[in-house]
């Protein structure tokens, strides 16, 4: 029952992101006269909702992958490289690059929607794909907790791999915005540089927060008390 739950989530939900990536790369074209960052320097590849949207496609492309050719094992022994796969990119990528894009989102949504969505956007940005790369990011990745478990790698890799992905981003918007004279967001355009350098501080950690939550999220759902379930059957023979 759990196996075939986790292959038509990972389906569909693989579906559901690849959809939305072609969507928005194909149909979703901004005339400049509305808003310059649209047709800036980088295309689609400006915004972290694009490339967490990829990443949110290839992780659970992997998961079906993992689903026929490796183990959803709780605790297996040695696990293939599906399944390690599987792991390392939910650990440090799935899971806290979802969850910082869409709390990120919706807290300046909150605040102000002018700072990351202007409402001239609305006829060319359709609600269900606003609601498809940031809000589906959050709660697909939450459910993946439930419905298959995995074993978290070193903290140090783990956090490097994080870190190293949202330095690289950093770098790319400073590049786009060398090339382009146009910040990624129009949030930047509202603060000093000391304040950029703080509110980049401040994002960094909260998603390296993030990624302890996803950690904690995950021993308190496949905990102790599964992984020895999981090798009481080793212990007996």
């Amino acid at each position: 029952m759990r196996e075939g739950l986790a292959i038509g989530f990972h389906a569909v939900t693989f579906l559901q992101f690849a959809f939305a990536v072609f969507y928005d790369y194909t149909y979703t074209i901004v005339p400049y006269n509305v808003t310059r960052v649209h047709g800036a320097f980088g295309g689609k590849f400006k915004f972290l909702t694009f490339w967490d949207a990829i990443l949110q496609a290839v992780f659970f492309l992997i998961c079906l992958l993992n689903d026929f050719y490796g183990t959803n094992a709780v605790n297996p022994k040695k696990p293939p490289f599906a399944r390690k796969l599987k792991d390392y990119f939910h650990a440090s990528l799935g899971f806290p690059v979802a969850m910082f894009v869409g709390v990120t989102f919706w807290a300046l949504m909150f605040v102000d929607r002018e700072l990351v969505l202007p409402k001239a956007l609305d006829p060319y940005f359709p609600w269900w794909l606003n609601h498809l790369m940031h809000t589906m990011i959050m709660v697909t990745t939450v459910f993946e907790m439930i419905v298959a478990p995995r074993q978290y790698p070193k903290r140090s890799r783990g956090l490097g791999i994080l870190v190293s992905f949202m330095l690289v981003y950093l770098i790319w918007m400073h590049v786009i915005y060398y090339k382009s004279g146009v910040w990624v967001y129009p949030v930047m355009d509202v603060l000093t540089q000391p304040l950029r350098i703080l509110f980049f501080a401040v994002l960094l950690t909260f998603c390296t927060i993030l990624y302890f939550l996803g950690e904690t999220l995950n021993n308190i759902v496949w905990g102790k008390k599964y992984v020895a379930e999981s090798l009481e059957p080793d212990l007996k023979t």
